[in-house]
């Protein structure tokens, strides 16, 4: 829900309502339907669109969902997006969005969400959703035994006392922002983990020049831990009263039904968890140091009693006041907004002023420009993207002292800079982002905000930084992967060409070939990539355990073979030679296709049939239902949750290797895939036969007797399956019954 001056928006998926009360009695009396596709009516519980969070640029922001949306003029415009997150969305004072996912505690949008959308030919997307939490440096510390979860049947993900060392369920992520706790929790964050009933707690720091991470703020301990096993922490707020608000649950099952393994069944059965149900409560964090604030009531304040409160050193009556000013279009206090935003004492008071003038269509040309000037690298940061909307036009004055902040000392200007230059004349944008480029070459986040603006001119971008002397690899790699995405045949073969040079520097050459093969599976890795591992797999997904090929064609999928119109000769030539060069070139010739190439040796797998295509329809539907949160659109899985199913060895083997990982359920290095025996032997073949030919797969059709006959096999089989056991299977050993 999000609670605006005149109804409460509430997300009942796939509709998003808004309610109100015309009567004043506190229950809602009218309700309009605001979009019938939030999120999937049939969809999992735990992976559908929530959260909506009033940002600090005036836009609601969402979780694990596809677009997010602002409240102008009265009427909701919608902007789409890239899926992040799974539960929970936060932001700091600077207006930086946070979101976690499974086991992962803390992601941070460096780099504002919008402006990796504009450009489909992006191949990474560093600066969106960075982690800020090193998993081999965190770690949680339960007050008792946490055996009651997914895997507790692991002894390997337990201590020695029963308790987990990680998350088996982070979600909510919370940055406290209140002024009635102790300093030393301003702008820490805060996650909940339910299934091991604790709260904890992450410093987050700034290395002085704009780069941010997170610490544990306690060696081995928790800010908020129970030894009731009920106790089910599921949201968190920094509160009104200036201190912070926990949700607890207060029940003894909280893993949906669905992903639930049968061990945890198990345990739910033996120890009496079902009941009671609705025994909820909110905590109440307080500290003897302090008092709590008064109780607000910002609705019924004056316009220029709500300019006052952008002030107030509590970000929750900050946010307020921005909201109904912007809701409410009262333009009278432009001129106290315009003051607010320059002579503020506090940076954070400058923001907000900034930023409702924004929302109220007041913001002008002279506040943003000497805001470039500000102390605050946040507000120069803020007056940057403040500034877009002036910098499209030609040779406006506001362009030269824009420019003049890429010599900013601060990362997040920067970085900011390189995204918003994306909004200059075509002419202007290639030249200033070229040498943006060429002078940050080396930091990712900036290198992907800056391709973000250059649709349709990557290739010209990466002509000027071949022609410099440094490597500029991984700037080079980018531009390379999203010029070949575009699929721009004279760019790539201009590529080849530029990588077979033996007098060209070794880096540049490698990192050409990189790019390509990224280009070429042309799929958005959110992040990592190729500043941060080895050869293309990184970027593009490809070469992780469980993953072969790809590149054929099945009944959906496209092969990139509209690139080559003749044989590749000069990349053949590279891939026949030895070393990483030519290790990348011969990946590359495996995934292309041109007119004339041989066929590669294995079976032939026929045309679907008639009931086969239906099959196939039927698993479509239900991928879209069931798969899609996890696996995505495109088969090629999501980080940390799960991996891709474009030419996985265990998809696409023997039917019976993936009808066991559906029916029982499969651990893995990413994450555990749940057990969805629930699913009809039919529901479980269409599924199967969907997957194992879409997306370039070429894999036989399962049918349902397959699916009946192995989960006979398998009925005494209680956990879900390992990769050795797997690999077992593939290797043609321990099929027999109940394996």
């Amino acid at each position: 829900m999000k609670v605006l001056d005149r109804g409460v928006l509430v997300g009942e998926p796939p509709n998003l309502w808004l309610a109100e009360d015309t009567n004043g009695d506190l229950k809602a009396d009218k309700k309009a339907l605001i979009r019938n596709d939030f999120g999937r009516a049939e969809g999992n519980l735990e992976h559908n669109a929530n959260s909506l969070w009033w940002g600090l640029d005036n836009w609601i922001y969402t979780s694990e969902h596809e677009w997010y949306l602002r409240l102008k003029n009265g009427k909701f415009e919608v902007a789409r997006t890239l899926v992040r997150g799974q539960w929970g969305v936060g932001m700091d004072d600077a207006g930086r969005i946070y979101r976690d996912v499974n086991t992962e505690p803390l992601f941070a949008d460096i780099v504002p969400q919008q402006y990796y959308v504009r450009n489909p030919n992006l191949v990474r997307t560093r600066g969106l959703y960075e982690t800020l939490v090193d998993p081999d440096k965190t770690a949680i510390w339960p007050v008792r035994p946490t055996r009651g979860v997914n895997r507790g049947y692991r002894a390997e993900l337990l201590r020695p006392d029963g308790s987990a060392a990680y998350y088996p369920g982070v979600s909510s992520p919370m940055i406290y922002r209140g002024d009635r706790l102790p300093k030393e929790l301003s702008g820490n964050a805060f996650v909940v983990d339910s299934p091991t009933n604790l709260v904890h707690r992450y410093v987050i720091s700034d290395d002085g020049n704009g780069r941010i991470d997170a610490r544990d703020a306690y060696a081995k301990g928790e800010f908020l831990a129970s030894t009731d096993e009920r106790f089910r922490p599921v949201n968190l707020f920094s509160a009104p009263d200036g201190t912070i608000y926990v949700v607890d649950m207060y029940r003894g099952v909280v893993q949906d039904v669905q992903f639930q393994t049968e061990y945890l069944r198990d345990y739910i059965v033996r120890h009496q968890l079902e009941l009671p149900v609705h025994k909820g409560r909110i905590w109440r964090v307080v500290h003897d140091t302090t008092t709590r604030d008064r109780k607000p009531s910002l609705s019924k304040e004056t316009p220029d009693r709500l300019v006052a409160v952008l002030s107030h050193p509590n970000g929750w009556w900050r946010d307020m006041a921005q909201q109904l000013l912007v809701q409410r279009g009262d333009r009278s206090v432009v001129p106290a907004l315009k003051e607010l935003a320059l002579a503020a004492s506090d940076y954070r008071a400058r923001l907000h002023a900034l930023w409702t003038l924004d929302g109220l269509d007041a913001i002008d040309a002279d506040t943003v420009t000497r805001s470039l000037a500000d102390r605050s690298p946040d507000v120069r940061a803020s007056a940057i993207r403040l500034s877009e909307r002036w910098l499209a036009e030609p040779d406006h004055p506001l362009q030269a002292a824009v420019l003049a902040l890429a010599e900013d000392a601060n990362w997040s200007v920067r970085r900011q800079l390189a995204a918003s230059l994306g909004a200059l004349p075509p002419s202007d944008r290639v030249h200033a982002l070229t040498r943006l480029l060429i002078r940050y070459a080396d930091d990712p986040i900036t290198v992907d905000a800056a391709i973000s603006g250059l649709q349709g001119r990557e290739a010209a971008v990466l002509t000027s930084l071949l022609a410099e002397k440094t490597p500029n690899a991984d700037a080079i790699a980018m531009l390379a992967g999203a010029a070949t995405k575009s699929r721009d045949r004279d760019a790539v073969q201009q590529m080849i060409a530029a990588a077979a040079d033996t007098n060209r520097p070794q880096a540049q050459r490698l990192a050409l070939l990189r790019g390509l093969d990224a280009g070429i599976t042309g799929a958005v890795r959110p992040t990592g990539g190729l500043a941060n591992a080895t050869g293309a797999a990184a970027a593009a997904g490809a070469g992780a355990p469980g993953v072969v090929g790809g590149g054929g064609r099945g009944r959906g999928g496209q092969s990139p073979s509209n690139l080559f119109t003749e044989e590749p000769t000069r990349l053949i030539a590279l891939a026949s030679g030895t070393g990483a060069i030519a290790d990348a070139a011969r990946q590359i010739v495996a995934r292309i296709s041109w007119p004339g190439k041989p066929a590669p040796s294995g079976p032939v797998v026929p045309p679907l049939t008639p009931d086969e295509q239906k099959r196939y329809a039927a698993g479509a539907e239900l991928y879209t239902i069931i798969c899609v949160a996890c696996h995505q659109p495109d088969g090629r899985g999501k980080e940390k949750i799960a991996p891709t199913l474009v030419g996985s060895r265990f998809a696409l083997a023997n039917p019976a290797i993936p009808a066991r990982i559906l029916l029982g359920g499969k651990e893995g290095s990413v994450g555990l895939m749940p057990p969805l025996a629930s699913l009809s032997d039919d529901q479980i073949a269409a599924v199967l036969t969907y997957v194992r030919r879409e997306w370039g797969n070429a894999a036989s059709a399962v049918d349902a007797p397959t699916v009946r006959e192995i989960r006979g096999l398998t009925a005494t089989h209680m956990r879900p399956w390992t990769e050795p056991e797997l690999l077992k299977l593939l290797a043609g050993r321990g099929g027999g019954g109940g394996n």
